[in-house]
């Protein structure tokens, strides 16, 4: 990692694609559950925000070896949290489909 500055930017980014996914889903598919999708929606808002304040509150400032465990479980869970809001999206989508 380089910069808390550029993992905050890649947080900003990889959880906007997925908004932006649900929102592509809205739009173009009148089948779906709305409700169900900004319930996804509002999730991915949630772990935004809270995976924001964890990048700039790290855990063990003192000890370098916890602060790099620290991000590196960071951008673990990002990645975890947009993947799974992606597969419930497109288990709703799915549901259209039958």
């Amino acid at each position: 990692m380089a910069s808390i500055r550029n993992l905050k930017k890649d947080i900003d980014l990889v959880m906007s694609l997925a908004l932006s996914d649900c929102f592509y889903v809205l739009e173009y598919n009148p089948k779906v559950d709305e409700v169900a999708v900004y319930k996804i929606a509002g999730e991915i808002v949630q772990s935004h925000r809270e995976l924001r304040l964890r990048a700039i509150h790290p855990d063990g400032k003192d000890n370098p070896k916890l602060i790099k465990q620290f991000y590196k479980t960071l951008v673990k869970d990002m990645l975890t949290s947009a993947d799974s809001a992606l597969e419930n999206l497109s288990a709703e989508v799915k549901k259209t489909v039958d």
